[in-house]
C-alpha cells in the first residue's frame, strides 16, 4: 500500500494533507524532531525524530518509496525522494519530478550563495490563500496518481 510522508515542521497544510489522505483511504505519517499532535486515526502516524541536522529529511528519504507521496519544501529532500520514484510536492503546489528537480536544485543552491555572499536577503513569500488551493489540487491530483501505480511485489 502507498503512503504519505510529511515533512512536518513548519508545514503550513498538515489539515488538507489529513483531508485528502481519509477520503482516498492513504496512510500518512507526519516526521518531525518536535510537537506534533497526536491523532486517533489508526491511519495517521507521528515520527518524532532526534534534532540531529536533517533527522527528519533522513527518516523520509530511508522510507519513502515508489508511488509514495511526500510533502516537503526541502529541495534536497525532495530530490532524494524523487530519485525513489515517490511523487513529491511542496506546500504550495509545486510539484518536483525528473523533469524540473535537476533546476529546483540548481536555483536553491544558487540562492544560497548569494545570500551567503550578501547579494540578496532571502525573503521568502507569505503563504497565500491561493498556495493553499494550489496545494490541495496538486496533492489530490498526486495521491490518486499514486493510488493507480502498482506497489511493487512484496509490499
Amino acid at each position: 500500500m502507498h503512503h504519505i510522508y510529511v515533512d512536518a515542521d513548519a508545514c503550513p497544510v498538515k489539515p488538507e494533507v489529513l483531508k485528502v489522505a481519509e477520503r482516498l483511504g492513504i496512510e500518512v505519517t507526519f516526521v518531525a524532531n518536535s510537537g506534533l499532535r497526536p491523532s486517533r486515526d489508526p491511519m495517521v502516524h507521528n515520527v518524532i525524530v532526534s534534532n540531529g541536522f536533517d533527522a527528519a529529511d533522513n527518516w523520509i528519504a530511508e522510507h519513502c518509496g515508489s508511488g509514495d507521496v511526500v510533502v516537503t519544501a526541502d529541495v534536497p529532500l525532495a530530490v532524494r525522494c524523487v530519485a525513489t520514484g515517490a511523487f513529491v510536492t511542496g506546500p504550495t503546489g509545486r510539484v518536483f519530478d525528473d523533469t524540473n528537480i535537476g533546476m529546483a536544485s540548481a536555483m536553491r543552491d544558487l540562492g544560497a550563495h548569494l545570500r551567503e555572499t550578501g547579494e540578496s536577503k532571502g525573503y521568502n513569500a507569505a503563504f497565500s490563500p491561493k498556495d493553499r488551493s494550489r496545494f490541495l489540487e496538486t496533492f489530490d491530483r498526486l495521491c490518486r496518481r499514486a493510488k493507480a501505480v502498482t506497489p511493487p511485489p512484496g509490499e
